[in-house]
């Protein structure tokens, strides 16, 4: 169900019912606002999402190792903004804290309310990757701890309070985040979908060459689940960026996948005929999916507020574009002419 304002467009997140902004307003470290020191064009930046009808603001206790948090809690202090929006934030588990999961998650979402100045978030997801053993990927957890321990303390903060849903960052191998989104325990996911890679919202072949994310996009909408659609620009690739620090340094979304996005949207820029275009194709193509909630963009500019408005109100794309830029991303465009 989509409800229109004169400057923003709303989705209900799924069975919780809450109504939330098609365009949310991420903090993590890739524009670099909020893990950065300029408070002033934080304010400015994040003023305007906020004008505009932005309600849903995303962050992590481990973006600029608190940092993040800690920026925008004093941001919206400044603007006195914090009835205004809904509030998500992540606790990523360590390898040496999974001996006492319950322990460690507490640490992390009392870490995070006192940097954002709030008693309760709207939303607490799982920062982790999931996999079928432990470590398999940077980090990762199997669908046992996910449905056992940190379940049962993700249900406790929202028992006591501090939590008003829970939800993971579904990144991780296809057949364990599946088993965890079929569970029906979690009420969101927020997962990479972009033009660079579809597969959360559609079936690739099975010698897709990138990150397969299972469609998972649809096990959730059969559960009725909210789904934030991120890293719609791949980190930049779509904007023609040179990869950030970040990039640089993260072991999650490492600098050879990137240079491989930006041969992707090499190739896009010559179907959709311009960076501005291919820009606006990002913004869209997660939109149109029928099961996502919301995009998450790192916003870096007031005017980037405004652009990514701009191309939501445009909605749905050509099919046959569509089409094409499905192709490039699944490496198949040769076999279609």
């Amino acid at each position: 169900m989509t409800v229109e304002s004169p400057s923003m467009s709303y989705r209900i997140l799924g069975r919780t019912g809450l109504s939330v902004s098609t365009i949310a307003f991420g903090c993590g470290p890739i524009s670099n606002l909020m893990t950065g020191e300029d408070r002033s064009r934080q304010q400015v930046v994040l003023a305007r999402a906020i004008d505009h009808g932005v309600n849903w603001i995303d962050t992590a206790a481990t973006y600029g190792k608190g940092r993040s948090e800690e920026s925008l809690g004093e941001a919206l202090r400044e603007l006195d903004a914090h009835d205004r929006v809904h509030l998500a934030t992540k606790v990523r588990l360590l390898p040496e804290e999974l001996d006492d999961i319950p322990s460690a998650v507490r640490r992390s979402i009392e870490g995070s309310l006192e940097r954002l100045g709030v008693e309760r978030v709207t939303l607490l997801q799982l920062h982790n990757a999931i996999t079928a053993e432990r470590g398999q990927e940077a980090t990762s957890v199997t669908p046992r701890d996910v449905l056992g321990k940190v379940l049962d303390s993700f249900r406790s903060l929202q028992e006591e309070g501090m939590v008003g849903h829970i939800g993971l960052t579904a990144v991780g191998q296809a057949d364990a985040l599946r088993e965890v989104v079929d569970s029906g325990e979690f009420d969101t996911i927020q997962v990479p979908f972009n033009i660079m890679n579809p597969s959360a919202g559609l079936h690739v072949p099975d010698e897709y060459p990138e990150a397969d994310y299972g469609n998972i996009i649809g096990l959730a909408r059969q559960h009725d689940m909210g789904v934030f659609a991120i890293r719609v620009f791949a980190a930049g690739a779509v904007l023609g960026n040179e990869p950030g620090s970040h990039t640089l340094n993260s072991p999650f979304f490492p600098l050879d996948l990137y240079r491989r996005d930006e041969q992707r949207a090499v190739r896009m820029r010559d179907v959709t005929g311009s960076d501005d275009t291919l820009r606006d194709v990002a913004v869209r193509y997660p939109l149109q999916h029928p099961g996502v909630t919301a995009a998450i963009i790192g916003f870096g500019d007031p005017a980037h507020v405004d652009e990514a408005l701009r191309s939501a109100h445009r909605g749905a794309l050509p099919a046959d574009l569509t089409q094409r830029i499905e192709d490039i991303a699944l490496a198949l465009i040769e076999q279609h002419g």
